[in-house]
């Protein structure tokens, strides 16, 4: 581990230890709140916190008998310096200063291997209530009823700092076993991120990519099942009750309307392809009760600034919704993970895919790539005034290899996306042709001594085989040409980590697409392997996935 990183972790660990006694304090001033408030407090009702239970809920308690419900949101990556490129904000409207479409980059703070290698993050389910918010900020547990249900509103941003300190202290000293770890350290909650709620506002991977770019995620039943907006078609003014409403694809209700919710960054300007340098006020995201329907979408976002006055901003149409996550930099062990996998950044061989060795040929060492060429050069050099610019050029030259692979990556997701696809598409074609294709030849393979009416009945049917026949030999020849030119481009190396982020894609839409990108890695790997051309079992492979 190099100097720098230990001297990072040495300043962090300086850093602990003096804020130990503040957090002591702390704890102590948290016990006594939880000594006052256990006198009366009893156990809320799961309509309290959670009107709208779902499958994989994950509950952390609070202070007062509570509870706070998170849904995971993943991100189909698993290595601690993965990201998912993904375009954000919005490419029509009038205030493209504030939602100019852009990319952004997403990671989840936690590890699953289930259903495969994977990173999450959690986002509240709701957006925190009255309920929630006093049941950590009073010295007396407040009494469980639909009154506090509301979102908590009219509090500044600054106090929405001070509710997600206390509750972090009080998990901790009361209930650290409930949150989840990352290398053994557990999570926090804070404010979201735009990024991260904008992803999970979106849908993220439970939509399609096409679905993730529209003005609003995916609403079966009409915008008036999902998001409260102003007019008396709606909210009619008022703020409503949590959870009252269907939940977006990620399983979060009113991330829509309702209330708008305030972020962790400050608030910029967009120029362009990326944000401008001012860093501003605040930002609240998604819209609340008394935002057009016309102009309710999930690029929605605004500034306001942190005081009013003499006293801090506290608006009667802002809330709060917190997002669980954890350090990037858990230990000395993950910084020598991170700074092992930084260095190799861009460093990457230059040489295409399709120099890739023949079957049975004997292994070669791969010849060392320019970044490494210049690396060897820098290491001999004396001269400081040329090897400060010769190790510009070498980070120049790792980060447009970055930009490369990423976009490899990109490309090699969308072949297999398309390869599953013309699967489904060769199963249905083939179970279309096969019962036409019995049936004339059972009635009409001996046209002898067919009257005139049967005889045009074949005619009919040989018609109908042949346009059957056409639209399946047109779908496997796509099949095939997929197969052979994700083959000649690409290496099994640089395909198998990119059929595990894509299944994650697929699964998490809820479709049986996944069953066909299995297949279709099954026969794209086989040929990499053999380099033979297999339309038959090919065709029997995708046959054989279930409907």
């Amino acid at each position: 581990m190099s100097k720098t990183m230990k001297a990072i972790f040495k300043k962090q660990r300086v850093s602990i230890l003096s804020a130990a006694s503040t957090l002591k304090r702390s704890w102590v001033a948290g016990l006594l709140l939880a000594a006052v408030q256990s006198v009366s407090a009893a156990p809320w009702e799961t309509k309290f916190f959670n009107p709208k239970p779902a499958e994989d809920d994950v509950v952390l308690p609070m202070p007062c008998e509570g509870s706070m419900v998170f849904r995971k949101i993943h991100v189909p990556l698993d290595k601690p310096l993965d990201d998912l490129k993904v375009m954000l904000g919005s490419d029509s409207g009038d205030l493209r200063y504030l939602e100019q479409s852009h990319p952004a980059f997403i990671a989840g703070s936690f590890t699953t291997d289930k259903p495969a290698p994977g990173r999450y993050y959690l986002m509240a389910k709701y957006e925190l209530t009255e309920l929630q918010y006093q049941s950590v900020m009073t010295e007396t547990c407040p009494k469980p009823a639909m009154k506090l249900m509301s979102p908590q509103v009219s509090v500044s941003w600054f106090e929405a700092m001070q509710f997600s300190d206390k509750y972090n202290v009080w998990l901790r000293k009361n209930s650290l076993e409930a949150l989840p770890k990352e290398d053994k350290v557990p999570g926090f909650v804070r404010l979201p991120t735009e990024v991260e709620w904008e992803f999970a506002a979106r849908g993220g991977n439970a939509v399609s990519t096409t679905d993730f770019r529209a003005t609003l995620y995916p609403m079966a039943d009409g915008i008036n099942k999902y998001v409260w907006f102003a007019g008396s078609q709606s909210a009619n003014g008022k703020l409503q009750v949590a959870g009252l409403l269907q939940p977006n694809p990620l399983g979060l209700h009113d991330m829509l309307g309702n209330a708008d919710e305030m972020m962790f960054e400050s608030f910029r300007l967009n120029k362009l392809d990326r944000f401008h340098g001012q860093a501003g006020g605040y930002i609240v995201r998604g819209g609340n009760f008394t935002t057009p329907e016309a102009d309710m979408r999930t690029s929605w976002r605004q500034e306001q600034t942190y005081y009013r006055g003499a006293e801090p901003n506290r608006l009667k149409t802002s809330g709060l919704r917190l997002a669980l996550v954890a350090p990037s930099l858990t230990s000395l062990d993950r910084g020598k993970i991170i700074e092992a996998s930084w260095e190799k950044l861009g460093a990457s061989s230059e040489a295409p895919a399709g120099a890739a060795q023949a079957p049975g040929a004997a292994a070669q060492a791969p010849a060392p790539t320019t970044v490494e060429r210049l690396g060897s050069l820098l290491s001999g050099l004396k001269d400081d005034s040329l090897k400060k610019e010769l190790e510009a050029l070498r980070t120049e030259l790792r980060a447009s290899n970055q930009m490369r692979d990423e976009q490899r990556s990109l490309a090699i997701r969308s072949a297999l996306q398309q390869g599953a696809f013309a699967c489904s598409l060769l199963k249905r074609e083939a179970d279309f042709y096969e019962p036409v294709a019995k049936i004339y030849d059972r009635d009409c393979s001996k046209t002898a001594g067919l009257d005139e009416s049967a005889q045009a009945r074949c005619t009919k049917l040989k018609s109908a085989n042949d346009d059957r026949k056409r639209a399946l030999d047109l779908v496997v020849n796509i099949y095939s040409d997929g197969i052979i030119q994700a083959g000649t481009i690409y290496t099994a190396a640089m395909i198998t980590p990119e059929v595990n982020v894509e299944k994650q894609q697929l699964e998490a839409r809820k479709s049986n697409l996944h069953l066909y990108l299995s297949t279709y890695w099954t026969h794209l790997s086989g040929y990499l392997r053999t380099r033979q051309v297999s339309q038959s079992d090919w065709i029997a492979g995708c046959r054989a996935v279930p409907n």
